[in-house]
Formats: structure tokens, C-alpha cells, sequence
């Protein structure tokens, strides 16, 4: 079965715009490689996660920093579809 990704993040925050436009990049991606993105507002203030399936891939309280849309779909990648070319966003 293939993974749902899920984006948490704080909509006080105003971070729905930039987890939808995460969420569009993925789909585009990975569109034969996942189920379906899931956007979900957190109810703590300040959060941004990004998780395949129940697996954390990403913690913006942990890096202290949001990822970039290159190192995120590498990310997802090396989950999903490890041997996936992502062109210009692979690793050099």
C-alpha cells in the first residue's frame, strides 16, 4: 500500500500557505510513489512536522529551521522510492 504524507503545521502561524505549496511539490513528485498528501493543523503553536506514513521525517522544532523543498522530496524519496532519479533536487 502506499504512504499517506502528512504536514503538520501551526495555522497561527500563517505556515498553511507554504504546507500547501510543500504538499504541491510532493504530489507533483511522487505522484505513482504515495497515496495522497494530508495537510493538518496543529494544535500547538509553532509546529511544522512532515511524516510518511507514521514515520517522522522532518521536525522543524528539532532542526530549528524549515527544510527546503530539495532536501524534503529527498527525504521522501529515500522512503518511498529509494532508487526514484529526482533530476536538478538529487543529491550531488
Amino acid at each position: 500500500m502506499k504512504p499517506i504524507i502528512t504536514i503538520g503545521y501551526c495555522p497561527k502561524c500563517g505556515w498553511l500557505l507554504r504546507s500547501a505549496w510543500m504538499a504541491q511539490e510532493l504530489l507533483t513528485t511522487f505522484t505513482d510513489d504515495i497515496q495522497g498528501v494530508l495537510l493538518h493543523p496543529s494544535d500547538i503553536s509553532g509546529r511544522f512536522w512532515v511524516n510518511v506514513g507514521e514515520q517522522r521525517i522532518f521536525d522543524r522544532n528539532e532542526a530549528g529551521r524549515f527544510p527546503e523543498i530539495k532536501e524534503l522530496k529527498q527525504l521522501v524519496r529515500d522512503m518511498v522510492n529509494p532508487g526514484k532519479s529526482l533530476g536538478h533536487s538529487d543529491r550531488r
